[in-house]
This record gives structure tokens, sequence and C-alpha cells, in this order.
């Protein structure tokens, strides 16, 4: 597809500083730039790419103060990576087939219930008392259980499993081979150094917006629900335990765990490998620094957290700096 940079201009509310009848026909990262790609700069440490770019436009942000004239035509905006985001959301919306129907093999329960333009692969299966939403788009190989509640224009890729009495909302997206509402660990230990099995009773519940990442596991509830909310967003390979509540626009990276009877606040990150212990709560807009272990519940809303036990991240920076200074120490105190 081809567009002026007028039309990006007025679909991300930008102005042009340049030729605004010029043609786009691709993306590219700023140093990658080419002619008739569009790129935008939000990292100032790519900077020095902008003065010698290719691209044929660039998205940069209003208050950017220019060191030298680029040669690219630039397209001004408050946010550009949230800008170049709905540029390719648009893209995608405009190129992308939405297919529907019912591929076979493929089985769906009698008294299921699905919305108009139900997309079900090969191989899938929905099962008894289960409902599916308007323009829910389901690809082969995925298994819905029973009693399994879906909403509208949602998005499951290959692979996934959903377990009995799942609810999920509406504008979700399961990545490949996710699987949701797993028993969660529950096992009692007995005299004899044996394990007995704890029926794991309740469900889980993802509401709406929620991103679940490839290989991703979210286990049902002991008893109630494990509560993954409004918009939160998960990574591959991430393990959310039983009885677990994430709250709303939280952002978890890869592999990470979080353990049961958890409670994380709204507006956190979570980086990649972040250990978190059981029943513990965590304050809202907290943000944990990759393979920090988080041990206790952090109340105060709003830290960077980092190490293990995970600390003040400025905190964690001075024990680290100490600790590397710790062979020379030693080196004096012998000497």
């Amino acid at each position: 597809m081809k567009f002026t940079v007028d039309q990006i201009a007025q679909l991300i509310q930008g102005t042009v500083d340049g030729d605004g009848s010029a043609s786009i026909t691709t993306f590219n990262k700023i140093e990658e730039g080419k002619a008739g790609s569009i790129s935008f700069l939000a990292n100032p440490k790519y900077e020095s790419y902008l003065y010698q770019s290719k691209a044929t436009a660039i998205i940069v942000a209003n208050d950017l103060v220019l060191k030298e004239k680029p040669l690219a035509t630039l397209i001004k905006v408050k946010d550009p990576y949230s800008a170049f985001t709905i540029l390719l959301q648009k893209y995608q919306e405009f190129t992308s087939v939405k297919e529907t129907g019912i591929q076979q093999p493929s089985f769906i329960a009698e008294d299921a219930k699905t919305g108009k333009n139900l997309y079900l692969g090969q191989f899938s299966s929905i099962g008894k008392s289960s409902t599916i939403g308007n323009d829910t788009y389901i690809s082969a190989h995925v298994t819905i259980g029973n009693k399994v509640s879906i909403g509208d224009n949602c998005v499951i890729y290959p692979g996934v499993v959903i377990y009995n009495d799942t609810i999920i909302g509406n504008n979700c997206t399961l990545h490949a081979n996710a699987v949701i509402g797993s028993d969660g660990f529950g096992f009692a230990p007995q005299a004899d150094g044996t394990f007995t099995t704890i029926p794991q009773l309740g469900n889980v519940v993802l509401e709406d917006g929620v991103s679940v990442g490839a290989n991703t596991t979210i286990d049902r509830a002991t008893m109630g629900s494990t509560l993954i909310k409004k918009g939160v967003k998960i990574d591959n390979l991430v393990q959310i335990a039983h009885n677990v509540e994430v709250g709303a626009n939280t952002a978890i990276a890869a592999q990470t765990g979080v353990s049961g009877s958890t409670k994380i606040g709204q507006n956190c990150l979570i980086g990649g490998q972040v250990g978190v212990a059981g029943h513990i709560t965590i304050a809202d807009k907290t943000i944990v620094t990759a393979q920090s272990g988080v041990t206790k519940t952090v109340r105060k809303e709003g830290q960077i957290l980092g190490g293990t036990p995970a600390s003040p991240n400025s905190e964690y920076l001075k024990r680290n700096a100490l600790l590397r200074q710790l062979p020379d120490l030693l080196k004096r105190l012998e000497s």
C-alpha cells in the first residue's frame, strides 16, 4: 500500500516539516531507513541516525531540538513511540483479511453457543456449555473446555489450551501454546512423606484487553478465581500461580514466576526472570528490574526495585558497586 506523508501525519495527528507529498510504501528501523520508508525516533541513543537515515520520513517528538538538518521529512508528534504503534495498527487493519468459517475436522459441542463471524481452525474443539463471542478467531489445534466463556474480538493462536470454567473478556489475545486454567500447585504433605493432591476447584478470569504470551501458564484458583485484570500484558514463558491477582495495565516480561495468592497492583512493570514469592502484595506502579526476587510485601507505590531480596534500586546498585570492590579490599588486607 502507498500513503503520502501528509496522509500519515493526519492519521497520527502530527505536523509535517518537509515534503508532505512524498510517498511511503514500507516501514524501517531508523538505522536501516531507505527511500520510501518511514521510521521513528523515540530513544535518544539513536538520535545520530536521524541525520544519516535515508528514510523518506521520520516520526519525532515535538520538542526535539535538532543538531543539524536531517535528510528526511519529519512528522512531529507528542509521543513518537505511541504514534508509530498507532500507524502499525492502522496498517494491519488495512492489509489483514480476517478469516471466518468452521474448518474441518473440528468439534463444537451441541450446547455450545458461538457468535457471528467465528473462525475455528482445523483440529480445534469447543466443549459443552461454552460460549464464544462475535468476531473471535480460534486457530488450529486449540482446545476449549467445558463451561468456558470467551468474549468478542479475541484471537487465540495454535496450540492454546483453555481449561473448564475459564472466563475470558473481549479483545484478548492468547499466543501459541498458552495454557489457561491448569491446576494450581496444591499438594498437602502427609506424615509418611507423600503428598495428597488438593482439588483445585476455582477458575481463571481474564478481563478485557489481556494479552498472554506463548507458552505462558496461568493456573486456576484452589477456590475463587485467579484474576488477570483489564489491559494486563504478559510475555512468553511466564508462570502465574493459583489465586494470583494481577492489577489493571500491568506488564510482566518473559520467564517471570509469580507464586500463589500474591496480589500485584495496577500499572506495575515486572522485568524478565523475576521471581515473586507467595502470599504477598505489590503496590501500584511498582517497577521490578530483571532477575530480581520479591520476597516480601511492597507497600509504597511507585518504587523501582532490584536485586534479591528486592530493595530500592539505588540501594541495590550501591551494594553491587561495593561488591565489585571486595577483591581489591581483600588484597589490601592481605598485604
